[in-house]
């Protein structure tokens, strides 16, 4: 049951990001009354794009947990070192679509720096 829970987390990820993609934020995009926020709507576009793919990126992390349940106990440190993980990729996201703007990423890396760091220790 857990390996198919995982994979369903998995699924519905890809669909989530690909569907959203092609469907909603294209769409929305071509909108010619989005917020022009620091200057333009690029931050807008940019933020919104990173915050619908981190759902994506959530539910995988969440996945791969399940996963290893599914085998065996879960070990607190590969718990923090998979939230580690999560946190280190949103951060790229948020770099990324938002070429540094938003400031988010600086959190999600502090986060993912805290939890590698902590993880042996758990």
């Amino acid at each position: 049951m857990l390996i198919v829970a995982a994979l369903l987390l998995f699924l519905t990820g890809v669909a989530h990001s690909y569907l959203g993609e092609r469907y909603i934020l294209i769409r929305l995009f071509k909108r010619d009354n989005l917020p022009e926020l620091f200057g333009g709507t690029e931050f807008t576009t940019g933020t919104l794009r990173f915050v619908w793919h981190i759902l994506t990126i959530v539910w995988w992390g969440i996945a791969v947990l399940v996963l290893q349940a599914a085998g065996q106990a879960l070990q607190p440190k590969f718990v923090l070192e998979v939230f580690s993980s999560v946190s280190f990729v949103s951060g790229l996201f948020s770099f990324f679509f938002t070429r540094g703007r938003h400031l988010s990423w600086v959190i999600f890396f502090a986060v993912a720096i805290l939890l590698w760091i902590a993880a042996p220790g758990a």
